[in-house]
């Protein structure tokens, strides 16, 4: 599939279904606590993205059974929602994607599940900081590699590891589109940006090694060692002025 650049009017639908995501993940902040149901908090969401006039993007893609991905400290992405409950001192990581009116938006957070330790503290504003540091660099005349390059080095010389099985990828009328956008690798490689590209930016920064793998419910994607993941991700579009972040919420 060839990449696409969306006109000013799709970046505003577009838009319309990242405001969705993002108030999605603010109204689910002040639920993300100890003992908290993860069934719960899916159905939560589904009830708030359908009351927009919208419809859960996950719910059904490729068989994937929830509106939710929710992954706790060990579980990189990809975790399905479950009668599992929250408890304290976890990190679990929120994804969500939305369809309105034929276009997409995709965000995910990593909340702390009450008081978290220091590792996972550092670990979750490593993560963050990497996306912001990736989104700096999404400019016209920059390469996709570009924004990897910026998330990998800023990640590895903090003592962190990337996951290199998944990656972020184009936004528009599809939920993932041309072109891929690993969290690493060598600068000004691969498709040249453009304004008017839409991309779903995502580090998955692991706190021990980088190697992971799937689990026996053919989704959910855990670490090899057994230490924590975080995930952060904005949906931005690409313009004159420089990168727009479309999923930026309040919480």
């Amino acid at each position: 599939m060839m990449v696409q650049v969306r006109t000013n009017r799709e970046i505003e639908l577009i838009a319309e279904s990242c405001q969705i995501v993002a108030d999605t993940l603010d109204m689910l902040t002040v639920h993300v606590k100890p003992g908290a149901d993860l069934l719960e908090l899916d159905t939560m969401a589904e009830k708030f993205i359908r009351s927009c006039g919208a419809r859960p993007a996950f719910k059904g893609y490729m068989g994937f059974p929830a509106t939710l991905c929710i992954s706790i400290d060990e579980e990189v992405v990809h975790g399905i929602p479950s009668k599992r409950t929250l408890q304290e001192g976890q990190i679990v990581g929120i994804d969500c994607g939305v369809e309105k009116k034929g276009y997409y938006g995709d965000s995910a957070r990593t909340f702390a599940v009450g008081k978290i330790d220091t590792d996972k503290k550092k670990l979750m504003n490593i993560t963050r900081e990497s996306l912001m540091k990736g989104i700096a660099v999404a400019k016209a005349g920059n390469h996709v590699s570009d924004i990897g390059h910026a998330i990998q080095t800023f990640v590895e010389a903090e003592g962190y590891s990337v996951v290199r099985e998944l990656v972020g990828h184009g936004i528009g009328t599809a939920l993932h589109e041309e072109p891929q956008v690993p969290n690493y690798g060598l600068p000004r490689q691969g498709p040249q940006l453009q304004e008017g590209m839409c991309l779903a930016i995502e580090p998955m920064i692991n706190l021990g090694e980088k190697e992971v793998f799937t689990a026996e419910n053919g989704w959910t994607i855990k670490t090899r060692d057994g230490k924590s993941s975080a995930h952060f991700e904005h949906t931005i579009a690409i313009l004159e002025n420089g990168p727009k972040i479309l999923t930026m919420g309040k919480a």
